[in-house]
């Protein structure tokens, strides 16, 4: 089975692995009993992925991307496994469709003859301030 993440990328289902975990915080009983949480398990460089989409991936500053190249994804914001696991693949998904975005080059610009203008005088100003505060001459 393959996961469609974006229109133009799709990854097969044993790409993913899952690991069923307790999840933290409140519940009661349930939370000591079911493992409802999930661990998604991601690994970018060995993935089908094209090669622009990895290396886009890999290069984030994201504390989910392990030395490995590994991307974890925790999900237990649901109590139930399944909305879990909903919940990872769209946190994946977002991932890559970041990842796979086509970022437009900036063009650099030069300033305008008005704002250089702008500049000089604001810095003429400036200057002459700092001239006045000096020791006045008796």
């Amino acid at each position: 089975m393959t996961v469609q993440l974006t229109p133009h990328i799709a990854i097969d289902d044993d790409e993913l692995d899952w690991q069923p975990i307790r999840a933290q915080g409140a519940g009661g009983q349930n939370v000591n009993k079911v493992s409802s949480a999930l661990h998604l398990r991601f690994d970018i460089p060995r993935s089908s992925l094209p090669e622009e989409v990895k290396q886009c991936l890999l290069a984030l500053r994201d504390q989910r991307v392990n030395s490995d190249g590994v991307l974890v994804i925790k999900a237990q914001r649901f109590r139930t496994q399944e909305k879990n696991r909903q919940d990872a693949l769209e946190r994946l998904t977002e991932l890559v469709t970041q990842a796979s975005r086509v970022r437009k080059k900036r063009r650099p610009t030069k300033p305008t003859r008005a704002s250089q203008q702008r500049r000089l005088d604001s810095k003429t100003r400036h200057g002459s301030n700092k001239r006045l505060r000096g020791k006045v001459d008796t």
